[in-house]
């Protein structure tokens, strides 16, 4: 009961639409050099913009697609249920992704994410023509090789966050087990995904 428990908090905790969300804090505040502005007020700004397009909206799309029988549950337990909020965030984080390229004050780091985002939804809708694919895992797999191609590529990486980005990811890939939500390759084939789609983008 406290291992279902704990695997349903850590499968909130890590949903994956809040993980572009952390990663976006850690990027405005907590990277000394990426942000390199003192106004507040213009990071908080950018902050809640990432927080509404890659979180909320994507969300509330979710909800108003379960109230109107569109979907049978926002859980969005089969490949079918998945193809209209896919293709919904697809269109938020592209929208995230393309303010952020084209904003003069935004940190390279910050668009390489942002588009590594973008691609692995891309990528999540285009396995879930064939089969399930573990949302949960792309949004680890992704965060997890942020932070490690931050390690080889910015004076302030360091193997503190990769070690805990690999331990959330571990975390979150063995709740999904424990409650049955996924099978091995479900889970693998996600963080595969995951990771690709972010190296991929720190190649541009």
């Amino acid at each position: 009961m406290i291992k279902k428990a704990l695997a349903h908090f850590f499968s909130i905790i890590f949903h994956p639409l809040f993980i572009s969300a952390y990663v976006m804090a850690f990027i405005i505040f907590v990277h000394p050099l990426a942000y390199a502005i003192d106004d507040q007020r213009a990071k908080i700004l950018r902050f809640i913009s990432v927080i509404l397009c890659n979180t909320f909206l994507p969300l509330f799309a979710v909800f108003l697609l379960w109230r109107l029988d569109l979907i049978k549950s926002p859980m969005l337990r089969n490949e079918k249920e998945r193809i209209g909020p896919y293709l919904i965030a697809m269109i938020f984080y592209w929208w995230t992704w393309m303010v952020f390229k084209h904003h003069p004050d935004s940190p390279p780091i910050a668009v390489h994410f942002l588009l590594g985002a973008f691609l692995a939804v891309c990528g999540a809708w285009v396995c879930n023509i064939y089969f399930k694919i573990s949302m949960h895992a792309i949004a680890l797999g992704g965060a997890a090789m942020f932070f490690c191609m931050l390690g080889f590529n910015d004076p302030f990486g360091s193997g503190f966050f990769i070690a805990l980005a690999l331990l959330a990811t571990g975390l979150v890939m063995t709740s999904r087990l424990i409650l049955t939500a996924h099978t091995n390759f479900e889970l693998w084939a996600g963080l595969f995904i995951g990771v690709l789609t972010q190296y991929v983008a720190w190649q541009f």
